[in-house]
Parts: structure tokens; sequence; C-alpha cells
């Protein structure tokens, strides 16, 4: 028997209907703050990644899905889409359209990570860019926009974790520090700590050795190496969430697992999530089109949600059922079940679901038609088509009504 790759997995009915729930949720709160939906491939050339997300990082030096394609080019699955999004918008000179670009996406990313609860190696994410501007102003915008889906969704209860990360200044003076006192504390750290603490130094405070957090919480912070114009504009970030009333914590060893954070970085957790309890993560990107090759500045920051634990945070507040059906269709006879048929797709047009049955035994069909949660039936057999009469059942009262085939029609459309 052939299963599923490790790490990926099939979403069933009636989870599947929850997926979609949050999709159509997040796709309405987009609409609202007048964010378009952009598509990237799901294949883009491995550079793209490895200059953009970092050579350094977990994500290029050990998670990603990279193959030599039949030309000899390098080719990857995409483990983020930031990067993805950003080679669209200079490849295809959304520069040039007005106002800032507001953009989203949903589908799936790829990464090797050891399976877990929530994470998995094929996973989705809901995102958004704001692209061409670095006023705090967006930033604020931006948090706001995600806690707006997190409500849409029913998700209470979360934290919002925000910190700055400078700009390239700021970042290079707070590197020189820490490279100098891991000098110190290096060699008590993982292999990965060690390594890090001469090519990046930054990524030391992703790590997630439980061993390595109490020498991390006592490295310096890069708030105290911020220079005037990244406290400023950390401070305007912080004063625009409190007129919103949206309350968050300073976390200043939030560094996010990507190179091309600059400025604000924020993460949102939900303890429903266990230990690995992050639902969404983001940051600014000031610096990243010029660095894939745009010769014109694109400043811009974004997020992504983890789907699959978004679903995982509502489905632990709600009790899963079975997509209830409007209408079961029991035909007796094949004469009836051609006759059930078209009348099935009448029905249809008024946007409701409808089963017609195809067992040979009433008992059988009406039995199916409770499980299925039908929320009326209906009989069909010679005398019903010779009428075009139709005695149609409430399965929640009880309560039979005899229909023309009209007033049949009439009496579902307004139970919609």
């Amino acid at each position: 028997m052939i299963h599923s790759v490790k790490g990926m997995r099939d979403i069933l009915p009636p989870s599947s209907a929850v997926w979609n729930e949050v999709e159509a949720a997040a796709r309405r709160v987009f609409a609202r703050f007048n964010y378009r939906e952009i598509r990237t491939p799901i294949l883009e050339e491995t550079a793209l990644f490895a200059r953009s997300v970092g050579e350094e990082t977990d994500i290029v030096s050990k998670e990603m899905y990279t193959f030599e394609d039949r030309d000899g080019s390098s080719l990857t699955l995409r483990p983020e889409n930031t990067a993805s999004v950003l080679r669209a918008y200079i490849e295809h000179r959304l520069d040039q359209q007005p106002g800032l670009q507001k953009l989203y996406y949903i589908g799936p990313m790829f990464r090797r990570e050891r399976p877990q609860k929530g994470r998995y190696r094929q996973f989705y994410q809901i995102g958004a860019e704001a692209i061409g501007s670095d006023a705090p102003a967006v930033d604020a915008e931006v948090i706001e926009l995600v806690v707006a889906i997190l409500r849409e969704v029913g998700i209470e209860g979360f934290e919002l974790l925000i910190n700055s990360v400078g700009s390239k200044k700021s970042r290079a003076r707070y590197n020189d520090a820490l490279r100098e006192q891991l000098k110190e504390v290096a060699g008590r750290m993982c292999a990965d700590c060690r390594r890090r603490a001469e090519t990046n130094p930054l990524r030391v405070l992703d790590c997630k050795v439980p061993e390595d957090q109490p020498i991390i919480e006592q490295l310096p912070s890069i708030l105290d190496f911020l220079d005037e114009p990244d406290k400023e504009h950390f401070r305007r970030v912080r004063e625009l969430l409190d007129d919103r009333g949206i309350t968050y914590a300073v976390k200043p060893r939030l560094v996010r697992g990507l190179d091309y954070y600059a400025r604000t970085t924020f993460e949102i957790t939900h303890g429903a999530l266990g230990a690995q309890n992050a639902i969404l993560g983001g940051g600014r990107y000031d610096g990243l089109a010029e660095l894939l090759g745009s010769k014109v500045p694109a400043p811009g920051i974004g997020y992504s949600i983890g789907e699959d634990r978004l679903v995982m945070a509502v489905e632990e507040g709600q009790t899963l059922r079975p997509q209830a059906l409007d209408l079961y269709i029991a035909p007796m006879g094949d004469t009836a079940l051609r006759h059930c048929a078209v009348l099935a797709g009448e029905i249809r047009r008024l946007d409701l679901s409808v089963e017609v049955g195809t067992d040979r035994k009433l008992k059988r069909m009406l039995e199916l038609a409770n499980k299925l949660q039908a929320r009326f039936t209906l009989i069909v057999g010679d005398n019903e088509m010779v009428t075009q009469t139709y005695a149609l059942k409430d399965m929640l009262s009880g309560a039979q009504e005899t229909l023309s085939r009209q007033a049949l029609v009439d009496r579902l459309s307004r139970a919609k």
C-alpha cells in the first residue's frame, strides 16, 4: 500500500470545510483593507531564496527542497513567499502602478523540517505584503490587518510580540557586539550556534535548543544599538498600535528566521498550539528589492500566517460536523431516477446542495439522508411524476408539505 510522503498529509472532510471557511474569512478582511491577490509559482530559481532568505538561515542551509532541472539549472520548491512576491513585483514593474502595492497570497510552501504538531513539510500560508513605503503607519496597518483576520475566524487570547531589528547600520553595530560576547559563551552552546557565532551572530537568537536559552537571554539587546531614526520609527509604530487599541509586548530578542528583515518584526502566539505556539510572523524588509536586482528602492512589510496552525486553533474552539445537505431525493425506480436527476439540476441552480439516492431500497436511502444531516427529503415515485406534486419533509420539525413543482422550488428557495 502506498502512503503519503512523510511530513505531508491529506486534508479530509469535515476539516476541509474549516479550511475553506478560514480562507473565505481572510479574503473578506483583505478586501476591507484593499489588498489584491497575487499567485506565484511554487518553483523558483534557488538563487532567489539563497540571496534573500540568507545562506546561514536554517531554511536555506537545511530545509529547502532543491533539485537540478534537466537543463542543469537549480530549482527550489518555495519555502516562503515574500521573496517570490518581490521577484514578481520587480519583474512585472509593479512600481509603475499607482499607490502602495498591497498584495496577498494563499498557498502551499515546502520545508524539510521535523514533523510535529501543526508543522508539516508541505504547509500552507496566508500572507500579505505592502510594498512601496517605509512609513510606520504602514507597519501598524499591516499588524492591524492580521489581528483583524484572527478575530474574523474567532481566535482570541493570542499575544502580539514586536521588536525592531534596526536598519543595516544599526544591525552591523549589534552584530559586532554579539560576535564579541559570543566569543566567551559560544563554546557552551549547540554546534549550530557555534557556527553562527562566526558567520551570522544574529541567527544565534533563533536557536530553539532549550539549554541555550539562558545564555541567549544574557546577550545584548538590539534595542540598545538602534540609531535615532530607527528608535523613532519603532516609537511611532508602537504609538500607532496604541491608538488602535492593539495590545503587544516588546520582545528584544525577536529577530525572526530570515535575513531580509529590517526594523519592525512581529510574531503572534496562541496557547492552543502547545510548545510550538507561533501562529504567524512577519516584518519589514527594506532593501530586499535592491538585493534582488531592483534599480528602484521598494521598502515593504509583510507577514505569513501558518494556515495549518490557524485551522488547528479554530478547530480547538468548535466541534466539527459533516457539511449539512439541503435536500435528499429518494427516487423509486429507474424512471424516477431520470426524473429526479433533472429536478435536482433545477434545485441546484438555487445554490442548494442536493443528493439523489441510487439505492433500490427506500429504507436505506432514508437512513442515508439522516446520516448526511439532510434538511429536507423528497420521495419520488410514479404518482409524483404523473401529478407533478411532491411530498417535502422537513427533517428538523418532521412536518410534511405536498407541493407542485414550482411551489417546491419556491419553498426551497425561501429556506436558503
